[in-house]
């Protein structure tokens, strides 16, 4: 490669890694003071200067600053393409007139090939403007050749490379502040606000982001009360984790209510949904599971509608849980056209509830293996917790699954739950949450 190797102001020394810090009694603990850092801290700095001259004036500089770095030296803007290729080194020492590079182009160059690099311009005694002109084009500082003392060169250095990690953490905190509003948005669209009109109806709704907030999912629910006094409810799942599917899945909650509120249910609701998810989706590959319900008021049975969707626990008056399936047809999107999907009764005791929720809540890992917790294991831990509330209910449900997928970072997937069941006799408490918590 071309270049000259890195050299060091440190006698025999080499980068000295935070593991050797540790075996050379070098304290590295994350109390050592920023000043105390930079006491072990080898930055490497790649200088591109094609005056000999010069590029002795620096590494003398080098020699003598009190801030040990290690020095590579490149004449050219080609040589530096190949070095910054296959390296990163913390600080860039840029000359503004290469045979191949002149002036702020050669800044903008640099950024080009590493924008990650903390950039310091070494120009001419008469160029003052020039330098300012560079920090104006993303340099942390500039320097004049013949006017650095060794003490000041050390410090410009590290105060370079301090000023870009702070401008890339910066970054990362917008975006990251972007990123969530996006998400806030999102969810607010996946996760409205039952409709409800204070019949007997008692609501527990429950949504945990996947895995650190890092996977937006296209989970929904919505819940609309007609007025008959009729309850509708559905929850879904759009396949795959962002942005897309998190829009599509606000689409089709929406294009959901809309439907109910215009009196279409059943198949051909579904049959309309379908459609806007072929419409809508930016791949092919993509589908929604969901199950959509009627709940009368006073009927002994619900009316529901499958679409590829996991089953549901049904809780008795008497503290028993049962996992029911009921039949039905395929996710949304998979065969557009040609899918069927029958409307199902589930008979219901008096003081029953229905508990829907989507994958998310068993398909998580259990332990440290690859075993999830699966049906069987979402059905053990609803019987544990089968005779308290409704709400510490369905939060003792979500977190037991969260214990244990912990030791695998938490469950990866986004959970939806709804708890639905007449509340007879009592005034409708709405206890709705559009709650998340991190």
């Amino acid at each position: 490669m071309a270049g000259i190797p890195w050299t060091t102001g440190r006698e025999g020394g080499g980068r000295v890694t935070a593991a050797q810090s540790w075996a050379g009694g070098v304290p590295a603990s994350a109390e050592t003071s920023a000043a105390e850092a930079w006491q072990w801290r080898e930055p490497s700095v790649l200088l591109i200067e094609d005056d000999p001259g010069d590029a002795l004036l620096v590494e003398e500089l080098v020699a003598d600053s009190t801030l040990k770095m290690r020095l590579r030296w490149v004449r050219t803007m080609t040589e530096a393409r190949e070095v910054l290729r296959h390296e990163a080194p913390d600080c860039v020492l840029l000359d503004l007139h290469l045979p191949d590079a002149h002036g702020l182009e050669a800044v903008s160059m640099v950024h080009s090939l590493a924008d990650q690099v903390a950039v310091v311009v070494l120009t001419g005694m008469a160029e003052d403007a020039t330098g300012l002109a560079a920090l104006t084009e993303g340099a942390q500082d500039y320097l004049v050749k013949g006017r650095v003392e060794p003490e000041l060169f050390g410090r410009a250095v590290r105060y370079a490379i301090q000023r870009k990690e702070a401008e890339q953490a910066a970054v990362a905190l917008r975006a990251s502040q972007m990123h969530a509003r996006e998400n806030a948005r999102l969810e607010r669209g996946l996760l409205p606000r039952p409709l409800l009109h204070g019949t007997g109806m008692e609501v527990v709704a429950r949504y945990r982001p996947g895995r650190a907030q890092a996977l937006l999912g296209g989970d929904f629910y919505d819940i609309v009360q007609s007025p008959d006094g009729t309850v509708h409810a559905v929850i879904g799942d759009v396949s795959g984790h962002g942005p897309d599917e998190a829009a599509l899945g606000v689409a089709l909650r929406i294009a959901w209510r809309t439907l109910v509120l215009s009196g279409v249910t059943g198949p051909e609701q579904l049959r309309r949904l379908e459609e806007i998810l072929v419409a809508e989706r930016v791949r092919t590959e993509v589908f929604a599971t969901l199950t959509s319900l009627i709940l009368p008021p006073g009927a002994p049975c619900a009316r529901m509608v499958r679409a590829g969707h996991p089953g549901l626990l049904l809780r008795t008056d008497d503290g028993d849980v049962r996992w029911v399936e009921v039949g039905g047809g395929p996710a949304l999107g998979v065969v557009p056209g040609l899918a069927n999907w029958p409307v199902r009764e589930l008979p219901l005791l008096p003081g029953a509830a229905l508990v829907l929720f989507t994958d998310g809540l068993f398909e998580g890992y259990v332990g440290r293996g690859r075993e999830r917790l699966g049906e069987e294991g979402l059905l053990r831990l609803a019987r544990e917790v089968a005779r308290l509330d409704p709400e510490e209910f369905v939060d003792g449900l979500i977190h037991r699954a969260e214990d244990l997928a912990e030791e695998q970072g938490g469950l990866a997937d986004d959970v939806a739950v709804l708890h639905l069941r007449w509340n007879a006799g009592r005034e409708n408490e709405n206890k709705a949450g559009d709650e998340s918590s991190a």
